[in-house]
């Protein structure tokens, strides 16, 4: 939030169990909270939209007979209130994104062949099922990450989320959905990101024009661990594939007052770009599965064994 608040969400990770966490820092990084809901461990929680160092909400992934949920707090993670419990059968979400601190989506994987986008006027408090008239029919078998940053919004009504882009053992190439009055209405555009594991894990828009998409596959068991990343300047009409990354990457985002330069990170390190997503290079080889950015708090990642960095910038 800035240079004191932070918070960050997880759990889940490569079939880990029991390892859900939210956790809060006031004071820059130099103590974290445990301020996870109550029972939460057993939980994934995939996505954390904070808009001050009270109020936030966090996005538990379906578990046993739980489905899909939302939680919401306003004294700082002290107590939580359950403010969506999922009830369509076969949606299962997997992001959130914010417009401003009352407005907001979060988007399920298709139900009935089509993503479902669920809406909110009031800052998360109450949650409302959008019509379906306005979004385009799903390529079978796609779905989309659950990330965290799978889906972002930039401005009052701009918002995209990237999908996975394999079908039933087919590969097609991964897309990127956008709205530009809120959620009412969505496009999608191909991307030339290609491979039956190369779905997009991240988005990330620096104004409405400019944005990247990262992603990749990652299997250790298969010896599978490789990073695809493609660029926009027209708003996500049409995308450019740029160099592959080191890796795949779980989350991407725009270093501010860097002008061209953004950061992804995954599990095997981090790769820094200056040139808008052209060419990627690596700078670290720790395992971080989240970054996000801030014009007054810098950008911070987080990753394995409850690891949390701030990245440090050394201007030439």
């Amino acid at each position: 939030m800035d240079r004191k608040v932070v918070w960050a969400a997880g759990g889940g990770f490569g079939g880990a169990t029991n390892d859900g966490s939210v956790v809060r820092t006031v004071d820059g990084g130099r103590s974290w909270q445990d301020v996870t809901p109550p029972g939460g461990a057993v939980d994934s929680f995939r996505d954390v939209e904070a808009f001050d160092r009270d109020h936030a909400l966090v996005l538990a992934l379906p578990i046993g007979d739980e489905p899909s949920r939302i939680y919401r707090t306003a004294d700082g993670g002290a107590t939580w209130q359950l403010v969506f419990r999922n009830t369509l059968p076969d949606a299962f979400y997997d992001c959130m994104a914010f417009f401003d601190d009352r407005h907001g989506l979060a988007v399920s994987d298709p139900v009935g062949g089509k993503y479902r986008i669920l809406a909110t006027e009031d800052g998360g408090r109450t949650w409302r099922q959008t019509p379906s008239g306005g979004m385009p029919a799903a390529t079978p078998g796609d779905s989309a990450l659950a990330t965290g940053t799978c889906m972002v919004a930039n401005g009052r009504r701009n918002a995209w989320f990237g999908t996975t882009g394999t079908s039933d053992g087919s590969s097609h190439n991964p897309q990127v959905f956008h709205t530009r009055d809120g959620g009412k209405t969505w496009s999608a555009a191909d991307t030339p990101i290609r491979g039956e594991t190369a779905s997009i894990a991240s988005l990330s828009f620096r104004d409405p024009r400019h944005g990247l998409a990262v992603g990749g596959g990652f299997n250790p068991g298969e010896g599978i661990d490789s990073g695809v990343d493609a660029s926009t300047a027209d708003g996500g009409s049409s995308w450019s594939i740029g160099d592959p990354l080191s890796g795949f990457r779980n989350s991407v985002a725009w270093v501010p007052g860097g002008g061209h330069t953004a950061v992804a990170v995954g599990p095997s390190g981090s790769d820094v770009s200056t040139d808008s997503g052209k060419s990627w290079t690596q700078f670290d080889r720790t395992h971080f599965l989240g970054v996000n950015c801030s014009s007054s708090g810098g950008c911070w990642a987080v990753g394995s064994g409850g690891m949390a960095a701030q990245l440090v910038v050394r201007r030439p």
